[in-house]
């Protein structure tokens, strides 16, 4: 009775032990499951908030960077109709028969240049400031869709900064022809011989006109095809 009574104890003691075991056992798996899911919670939350950072950082910059290139275009424009309108009068100035008048129209010709090369020299400032934002930007986005539109971006703005130099030039070379101009003779003449100050006017022209036709533009079309953005107002891109 005695044996079947510790034979009984100990059975129940071994049941006792193997139940605090396997307790035991599942308490630690479960502290072991909760450190990992803590783990896993805490990078998930910090990949989110990284995400999340350089989502707000991305579209900041590239907002930021649309407004200086934006400003740029508009400083362009209105150095493009200072400089059309200068043309117009240095044009003017040439055919003149009256004094008095072809000085007017002398004087208006190196005001507007000089307005034209300010609103230039404003514009090639924000271009490149722009450029430079946009290539930054590139660095709080993994998506490729989105480098690639920042690249045109960046050769968008590369062009447009080339655009106002030439343009800086051509008006400069314009300023030049007309402080030369005198009237004599009831006649408009050169006092000196300006072909070589002519003939670099006509180069930069032709530079400008290739820029704007086979770089500036295609790369627009290329944004306005490839991204479905139609942001190029056409009477602010002279």
């Amino acid at each position: 009775m005695a044996r079947e009574f510790n034979k009984n104890i100990f059975i129940m003691l071994l049941a006792v032990m193997t139940g605090v075991i396997v307790i035991t056992f599942f308490i630690a798996d479960l502290q072991a499951r909760s450190q990992v899911t803590e783990e896993l919670t805490y990078k998930h939350t910090e990949e989110i908030k990284d995400l999340e950072s350089k989502n707000i950082n991305f579209t900041t910059r590239f907002i930021n960077s649309l407004g200086l290139f934006d400003k740029a275009r508009e400083d362009r424009a209105y150095g493009d109709y200072n400089f059309e309108v200068a043309f117009l009068w240095y044009t003017s100035a040439l055919h003149e028969t009256d004094n008095a008048t072809f000085q007017i129209y002398k004087t208006r010709v190196i005001t507007h240049c000089g307005d034209a090369i300010a609103n230039y020299l404003n514009s090639s400032g924000n271009f490149i400031t722009a450029k430079q934002k946009f290539q930054q930007t590139k660095d709080y986005t993994h998506y490729d869709v989105y480098k690639n539109l920042l690249d045109l971006y960046v050769n968008l703005t590369a062009s447009g900064s080339r655009l106002t130099n030439y343009r800086i030039n051509a008006s400069t070379y314009l300023t030049y022809l007309s402080e030369n101009l005198t009237f004599s003779d009831n006649a408009v003449i050169f006092e000196q011989n300006m072909t070589e100050i002519y003939d670099l006017f006509n180069q930069t022209i032709l530079l400008y006109t290739t820029e704007l036709t086979d770089v500036y533009k295609e790369v627009e079309k290329d944004i306005e095809e490839e991204y479905d953005i139609f942001g190029f107002i056409e009477d602010r891109e002279l």
